[in-house]
């Protein structure tokens, strides 16, 4: 791992240690992905941190960077923790009216935009940002015009490369581990975004805790897909990845996961919950299509490996299961994992709880997934299932830098060298977020398992009270309902009202499927869920999947939209939780009448 204090000593010390001897990146150029080795990212940065330092640019500085995942990214945050700025990530997904008041409540006097489309939406607003002075454009696709500068113009140096080099390293000795690294606006469900920060000594705390529990070192390659401008991915899968000596490649975009997860064959991956959802979604109805008997055969493999998967949690298998789960390793599940390329060691899994089949069917092929839990507050890992040490169901221990304890409430209070200064500009709620002895309160609601692991429970912000007086926990009702095949997303409903009811969006690519098989003509999403059979299918499956709950947590009526929640329209985070406040707001009036409406069904057709 090397030893290292803040982020440009990790990055120097993973310099001198991997140059000229391996790929720092992965990235697809002209259709394959192509090595790019320490040297040439090492120009890159130091050439990019002079161009800075010209500008003006330097300690305490303020520097943006709304950009999709991509090398430039990389190189431009290493240069601004170099010359002791502070990073500000914008998610480029976010309208212009929340970048604008990202850069201008942070103050940032340069930004980074990856391409036009950035750009165009920036420059609209660009005349209320008071303190922005410079915009750095990554792609050739924009002309140069005040303020504007071009990727190659700033990284266009007169200075030699041993120079450059000398330059960047006395700037970075400068550089503390009490030096303000970056300023995170959270992205959660509820609320205005605050800007968490995060020094360098924070984040590195994490990243050295983080590889004593998950070990990832110089033989790995993982595939990075989750937006770097959230702190999960940027300390997991950039920052540790850097530490432990991986190698990372980029994907082209979240929807050619799939795809590029066979170019790379990564060996480590960062991921949330919905993409394993999805992918066991697509291996299940895909092994439906297969004739019986080879179904049979499959779910005999299946059931193999998940007892083979229980039994190793206790010793080694008996003689017997062992030979029986090799053969069905060989013929069934070693092909199910290259779909995944074939060579991954485990996924990592954090951003919002996994539902527990979800993790026992990556178990039984062999693909192990550690949950953890953090928040950006936290930079952001809290706790993680070690890979000697998995419970599913739970988000493992803390890491061993870090005191957890619960509050009279059930609240998760978190302590440890990991937690941020506070929010920017934002003493109240900073006060309110930590108290007198240094505990961040979580907002999150937990409890031990009897092995001494966590188990969240739902936001404490999330828990409502229904008209009858009974407190609800929509988490696990809503990650139950996904549990059906028919199920993609699900929105829990009933604060002061008189019952449970949900808003549900169909998988349409199985739904389809079904509705074909039936001989249904429809078979458009604003059809499909207008239609009696597909109300009385969903019905169906919610009331076989929610017998286990009390009374007043059952869904009494629910309504099937026609569309995805997306982070384009602002109802998910980054992360792909859905943003309830917003989803609620967007919906008043269909929630409105999913209430009051004539009865005569469990389902409410939209108007």
């Amino acid at each position: 791992m090397g030893t290292f204090r803040t982020i440009p000593e990790l990055f120097l010390s993973a310099v001198s240690r991997f140059r000229g001897t391996k790929a720092a990146f992965l990235v697809k150029r002209q259709g394959f992905y192509q090595p790019v080795r320490y040297e040439e990212v090492a120009q890159a940065v130091f050439r990019c941190a002079a161009g800075l330092l010209k500008l003006g640019i330097g300690p305490r500085s303020r520097v943006g960077i709304l950009s999709e995942n991509r090398l430039e990214w990389i190189i431009a945050d290493l240069a601004i923790a170099g010359i002791g700025a502070v990073s500000v990530p914008v998610f480029p997904t976010l309208a212009a009216e929340q970048v604008e008041y990202i850069l201008d409540h942070s103050g940032a006097e340069a930004v980074f935009v990856s391409n036009r489309f950035q750009w165009l939406k920036l420059r609209g607003v660009l005349h209320r940002i008071r303190q922005l002075r410079h915009v750095i454009v990554f792609s050739d696709d924009v002309e140069a015009e005040e303020p504007v500068l071009s990727w190659q113009e700033l990284l266009r140096s007169t200075d030699e490369g041993e120079q450059l080099q000398q330059e960047y390293e006395a700037a970075a000795q400068a550089v503390t581990p009490d030096s303000l690294l970056t300023i995170l606006y959270t992205s959660g469900t509820t609320g205005v975004p605050k800007g968490v920060m995060l020094t360098h000594g924070n984040v590195v705390a994490n990243i050295q805790a983080a590889l004593r529990a998950v070990p990832i070192d110089a033989t790995d390659v993982l595939l990075s897909y989750l937006p770097l401008s959230h702190s999960y991915e940027r300390t997991t899968g950039y920052y540790s990845a850097m530490a432990g000596g991986a190698t990372i490649a980029f994907a082209e975009s979240i929807e050619t996961v799939g795809h590029n997860i066979t170019e790379v064959r990564p060996t480590v991956m960062t991921s949330v919950p919905r993409l394993f959802e999805r992918a066991r979604a697509r291996i299940m109805a895909a092994i439906a299509k297969e004739p019986p008997t080879r179904q049979r055969i499959i779910g005999w493999a299946l059931e193999l490996g998940r007892r083979a998967w229980k039994r190793r949690q206790v010793g080694p298998l008996p003689p017997a299961l062992s030979l029986q789960w090799k053969l069905a390793d060989r013929i069934v599940l070693s092909k199910i994992r290259q779909r995944f390329g074939g060579r991954l060691r485990f996924f990592i899994s954090g951003g919002a709880a996994l539902p527990v089949p979800v993790g026992e069917f990556f178990f039984a092929l062999g693909i192990p997934i550690l949950e953890g839990y953090g928040l950006t507050e936290a930079a952001p890992v809290l706790t993680v299932n070690r890979l000697d040490d998995i419970e599913l169901g739970t988000v493992g221990k803390p890491l061993d830098n870090v005191e957890l304890r619960l509050a009279q409430d059930g609240e998760i209070l978190a302590r440890g060298p990991n937690i941020m200064l506070g929010y920017w500009r934002d003493p109240d709620a900073t006060a309110e977020a930590i108290d007198s002895e240094g505990w961040l309160h979580t907002g999150d609601i937990g409890a031990w398992s009897p092995r001494g692991n966590l188990i969240i429970t739902d936001r404490k912000k999330h828990i409502f009270i229904t008209s009858g007086g009974k407190n609800v926990a929509p988490q696990p009702i809503e990650q139950l309902l996904c549990q059906s095949p028919f199920i993609e997303q699900c929105l829990l409903l009933g604060d002061g009202r008189p019952f449970c009811a949900a808003m549900i969006v169909p998988d349409f690519d199985t739904l389809t499927a079904w509705a074909q098989q039936r001989g249904l003509s429809e078979t458009e999403p604003e059809a499909l869920v207008r239609h009696p059979a597909v109300g009385e299918l969903i019905w169906q499956e919610i009331e076989r999947l929610q017998r286990p709950l009390a009374r007043y947590e059952r869904v009494r009526r629910f309504v099937l939209l026609p569309k995805p929640f997306t982070i384009e329209e602002g109802e998910l985070t980054p992360t792909l939780k859905i943003r309830r406040a917003a989803v609620e707001h967007k919906y008043a009036d269909l929630i409105e009448a999913l209430y009051t409406s004539p009865a005569a069904t469990p389902w409410f057709s939209p108007p």
